[in-house]
């Protein structure tokens, strides 16, 4: 039986056309025409796609692949990065920098719990990698994490990590100058906010002198810091060597006032130490 020329013109008038799929940065979309009135259902999918790591961006697996500088390092990756194992990211400069994670859990908890109640927002000047950005979003103290990073392959180590660490949704990050973002970007969350800065330790001195020398810090000296984030904020954690001369950091502060001074530790040696500038209500029993 021969089809009816004008019913089969109408059939394909009310056919729905095909579905479409487009593969975007953020992930796969797919474009159904199929529903009542041919009205379009945009279904995003829950499964991005992989992430491309920058060529400066390594995932050591074995040791064999590690250059000689950083191989000490690898060996404590786990001390660094717990979920290491999981594909955590980091460029051969970036090992130097990045802070113990329980050494950053220890950190966090202190800011969170001695800041006064109003600071509501952690500004991370110095990144890095993301170890303690991380730890500031899993606290849950703040209602946002600020993390700035001006070495793009290493802000794309700090973001795919705190995927991974499931905390990327509570961080906004900035690439840039942190000094600069502070005053355009930031500027008008100064009064809310706690600045948290691990600057460079760059400079003659740091690991062989008996007593560090900040004033020659480099490239950014400790009186240039203090200067810098006391203009945008009273509340002021700087992450220093632990052999930082603290007759400098006691300058820092007004007659009547007090810096708190505190090291972290791991294995009983100290690691580094934390200037607290501002009202941190911090127990020397934490």
């Amino acid at each position: 039986m021969e089809s009816c020329p004008e019913q089969a013109q109408t059939n394909n008038a009310n056919r729905a056309p095909a579905p479409l799929l487009f593969v975007t940065a953020a992930g796969i979309i797919f474009i159904d025409f199929s529903t009542s009135n041919h009205q379009r259902q945009v279904i995003a999918m829950t499964e991005e796609l992989e992430e491309v790591a920058p060529p400066e961006v390594h995932h050591y697996d074995e040791i064999g692949e590690v250059p000689w500088d950083i191989q000490n390092y690898w060996k404590q990756r786990h001390r660094i990065f717990t979920k290491y194992e999981e594909g955590v990211w980091l460029t051969d400069d970036a090992w130097f920098g990045v802070t113990p994670e329980s050494i950053a859990t220890k950190i966090a908890e202190h800011i969170s719990t001695s800041a006064p109640k109003d600071k509501v927002v952690l500004i991370d000047a110095f990144a890095g990698a993301g170890g303690n950005s991380i730890a500031f979003a899993k606290s849950g103290r703040w209602k946002r994490v600020y993390a700035i990073e001006k070495n793009p392959a290493v802000l794309a180590c700090a973001k795919h990590n705190a995927k991974i660490y499931g905390v990327d949704t509570k961080i906004t990050w900035f690439e840039g100058d942190c000094f600069e973002i502070l005053k355009t970007h930031l500027k008008d969350l100064g009064p809310f906010s706690v600045v948290f800065a691990s600057p460079p330790w760059g400079g003659p001195g740091y690991r062989s002198d008996e007593i560090f020398n900040l004033q020659t810090m480099e490239p950014y000296s400790l009186d240039h810091l203090y200067k810098e984030y006391s203009i945008f904020s009273k509340h002021i954690v700087l992450y220093l060597p632990r052999t930082s001369d603290l007759r400098q950091l006691a300058k820092l502060v007004d007659d009547g006032k007090q810096v708190i001074v505190e090291h972290y530790c791991m294995e009983g040696a100290s690691k580094a130490l934390c200037a607290y500038y501002g009202d941190f209500k911090l127990s020397l029993s934490d």
